[in-house]
């Protein structure tokens, strides 16, 4: 059986660090810190179809810091899918709340590669939202 408990932490705690940039924490090395996760070659599909690339994910997180105040995520069906000596694949469904009650139910799909030094990276994320 795969133990896929490093994933999940590295799932959990990006989410975290998603959460509290957006929130509007005054920290920039939060911001540092998150796009240390995802691989330059990092690529996205998001729910409304557009695919994004690392420079374009960047540029969204650098552009919704503190834009959603009160942003809270919620994580649940979180599972592994697939692992391999260079990574796993994950799904989970999250929840979006704010200050303003804005709600987004999205499921997700994450591939996450290890380097060989043990490293967590986001090589891509797939997200669709719920009804």
């Amino acid at each position: 059986m795969n133990d896929y408990r490093d994933y999940v932490t590295e799932v959990t705690q990006t989410l975290v660090d998603i959460e509290q940039w957006f929130a509007g924490t005054p920290d920039r090395g939060v911001l540092d810190r998150l796009l240390a996760r995802f691989s330059p070659q990092f690529s996205m599909i998001a729910p409304n179809g557009n695919s994004l690339d690392f420079g374009a994910l960047q540029q969204l997180f650098e552009t919704l810091g503190g834009a959603r105040a009160g942003m809270r995520i919620e994580l649940s069906e979180m599972h592994g899918l697939d692992q391999h000596a260079h990574g796993a694949t994950l799904s989970y469904r999250e929840l979006q709340s704010d200050a303003s009650g804005v709600l987004n139910d999205r499921r997700a799909t994450a591939v996450i590669e290890k380097l060989p030094s043990g490293q967590l990276r986001w090589r891509h994320l797939h997200e669709t939202f719920c009804q």
